[in-house]
């Protein structure tokens, strides 16, 4: 129980460090995964996912007010779930649901955004003051956290008892599973070295999925 408590805030935290506070960069997958591996007591694991999830999603760049794959929260659900249900079924499990989960939480988070206008200085009224401008503002991060920790904590309960059942169906071995999730990764890669290269050939998405099948045969 204590170990799903301290997941929930972890998803609080990272909620509010991907916009709203800070942007330390802590809820980078990378780190959110190695920081759950921590709190669960299996830092390979969590540093795997986390590993495996940055490359997903080096395309998620938070900005603006657009909407976007809320990773941090996503990724300790996923990291949790693959170190609960372990073996490669799980690190598959783990990768997929925090890709999930991340769109499913970013409406979520725009949710939360429509409810931040609640706390916006009604300009209308004249001169706004500097403590209704700093109401809004706590408000508003308060409600971040609040949501990043019942959004992890709600679906770290349903991974943490629906994981393992499914992970007995996983009809792939270990190469396989390292294979597929390699494949993705890699080619999601491929997809961000084409834009920082600002090429149009579909070589660059090859050279991934190359990549991503050659990593996997090395991972044990």
């Amino acid at each position: 129980m204590t170990d799903f408590v301290a997941l929930a805030l972890l998803g609080g935290v990272l909620a509010v460090d991907a916009v709203t506070v800070g942007q330390f960069m802590v809820s980078r997958p990378l780190v959110a995964g190695t920081l759950t591996g921590l709190l669960l007591n299996d830092l390979e694991t969590g540093l795997f996912v986390g590993a495996v999830l940055e490359v997903f999603l080096l395309v998620v760049v938070p900005s603006g007010g657009g909407r976007y794959p809320e990773t941090g929260p996503a990724v300790v659900v996923g990291a949790s779930a693959a170190v609960w249900t372990g073996g490669d079924a799980g690190v598959v499990l783990g990768v997929a649901s925090a890709l999930f989960l991340g769109y499913a939480f970013s409406l979520a988070q725009a949710g939360q955004r429509r409810l931040n206008r609640r706390w916006v200085p009604d300009l209308s009224t004249g001169r706004v003051g500097v403590a209704a401008v700093t109401t809004g503002h706590l408000m508003a991060t308060a409600l971040d956290f609040v949501r990043g920790v019942v959004v992890t904590g709600a679906a770290l309960w349903v991974v943490r008892f629906g994981a393992p059942t499914l992970a007995d169906a996983w009809p792939l071995g270990s190469g396989a599973s390292r294979g597929l999730v390699s494949l993705g990764a890699f080619l999601s890669l491929g997809v961000v070295v084409r834009g920082l290269l600002r090429g149009r050939r579909w070589g660059w998405l090859l050279a991934g999925c190359v990549v991503g099948f050659s990593v996997a045969r090395w991972i044990p």
